[in-house]
């Protein structure tokens, strides 16, 4: 089993910028991939951008060239850069991992973007 915590979100104006980190405990070592979920009011929870342990990325078509997903180290913090945000980008962002055929989720974290 892993644990999940997020954090970084928050309060931002549309086009600028925000980090947030997703930090792993437990068994770290086993996890297949990371990546973050972002669920709007009134929407369902949608992919926003996966890190496989052998270094792949893949984004969702909405983010891509925008936000950028990575982790310094295996079993570190995953982090979400997103950059040029906006204000449909605001959402509750979750962090997810997936190891041993199941799915671990973090509380989530608020991003909010004015415009």
């Amino acid at each position: 089993q892993v644990q999940l915590v997020e954090s970084g979100g928050g309060l931002v104006q549309a086009g600028g910028s925000l980090r947030l980190s997703c930090a792993a405990s437990g068994d770290v070592f086993s996890i297949d991939a990371m990546a973050w979920y972002r669920q709007a009011p009134g929407k369902q929870r949608e992919l926003v951008a996966t890190l496989f342990t052998r270094g792949a990325t893949n984004y969702a078509d909405f983010v891509k060239g925008r936000f950028t997903i990575s982790r310094h180290s295996t079993g570190g913090p995953v982090y979400l850069q997103m950059n040029s945000l906006k204000p449909e980008d605001t959402a509750v962002y979750y962090c997810n991992a997936y190891l041993r055929n199941s799915y671990y989720w973090g509380q989530g974290t608020q991003v909010t973007v004015s415009s």
